[in-house]
């Protein structure tokens, strides 16, 4: 009788063991959590570090010491935090999600293409997800499912933030720019005046031929971001070829002062100079521009619409 009563009490001890680490365990989770939360991800840190030495396949506090990392800045561990919590937990759509924002981060459009269609199958009706796969396409050359992506965001929720200018991207990267002229200006009745898309709209319409109009809205982009040499850049080639010289040679050197080593304002700059009849300073801007080019890499990936 006694040998069963303390067999009895240490059974008893066990449990009671496992329902302290088990309630400790849920403890860590919240504690982790509420500091990622409360903006305070540095202190989340070491206590994530500690609990995943006692609790290693605990596939939250994995994912909440990613999420500290990568509000800290820490991409690299991070990425390998979310990355175990998703192998421990495939069907949590948030843990895909979280890494695919680091993977987007990292400039790893592809990895973050894979997360995101796994958010997407679990959860078809995120939005938000469907942009930012429709980006990740974009960004891998892949247009037309980006197209598509843009479009599912749209229609699941038609007031998400800069889905039109999303889509007119894609769009414009495709040279489709009467169709991108049109989301980029509904974007505008709805977003108001976002500083990306007066500039896209603006560019959109010089690629189109529309210069005077183009005009207009580089001009009021060069207002709101007066040190994007891009805008500069396109608002003095829709200058000059609208027939505003001496406009487009201020805008020109505008972009040239605030991006020295791009070469395309010189090309631009000389054929300025040239109708200006100032013919030595036009073609020591040809030389500059030479001696640029040469010196500039290859560019791969999405083209930038420049065609000097």
């Amino acid at each position: 009788m006694l040998r069963i009563l303390r067999l009895a009490a240490i059974i008893l001890l066990g449990l009671s063991c496992l329902a302290v680490q088990a309630q400790t365990q849920a403890e860590t989770r919240q504690r982790l959590l509420q500091s990622v939360e409360t903006g305070r991800p540095q202190e989340a840190i070491p206590i994530g570090e500690h609990a995943i030495e006692q609790w290693p396949d605990d596939a939250e506090i994995r994912h909440f010491l990613g999420l500290a990392y990568f509000k800290t800045g820490q991409l690299k561990p991070a990425r390998e935090q979310l990355e175990r919590a998703r192998d421990l937990n495939k069907k949590d759509p948030q843990v895909h999600f979280d890494l695919a924002l680091v993977c987007l981060s990292q400039q790893d459009y592809s990895a973050a293409a894979d997360e995101l269609q796994a958010v997407v199958k679990l959860t078809p009706a995120n939005a938000l997800a469907h942009v930012l796969l429709g980006r990740s396409y974009l960004n891998s050359n892949r247009s037309v499912q980006a197209i598509d992506e843009f479009k599912t965001a749209l229609r699941l929720d038609p007031a998400i933030r800069l889905g039109h200018y999303h889509l007119g991207f894609a769009y414009s990267s495709l040279g489709r720019n009467d169709e991108a002229i049109a989301e980029y200006r509904t974007e505008l009745r709805r977003s108001g005046e976002h500083p990306e898309v007066v500039y896209e709209l603006g560019h959109a319409l010089l690629e189109s031929g529309k210069h005077e109009e183009a005009i207009g809205h580089l001009q009021r982009a060069s207002e709101l971001t007066p040190q994007n040499p891009d805008v500069w850049y396109n608002l003095g080639k829709a200058q000059l070829l609208a027939g505003h010289v001496a406009q487009a040679e201020t805008s020109l050197r505008k972009a040239i002062e605030l991006n020295p080593k791009d070469p395309s304002p010189h090309y631009q700059l000389a054929r300025v100079l040239e109708k200006l009849g100032r013919t030595n300073d036009a073609h020591s801007e040809r030389e500059r521009f030479s001696e640029l080019k040469k010196a500039q890499p290859a560019s791969a990936g999405m083209a930038t619409g420049r065609d000097q």
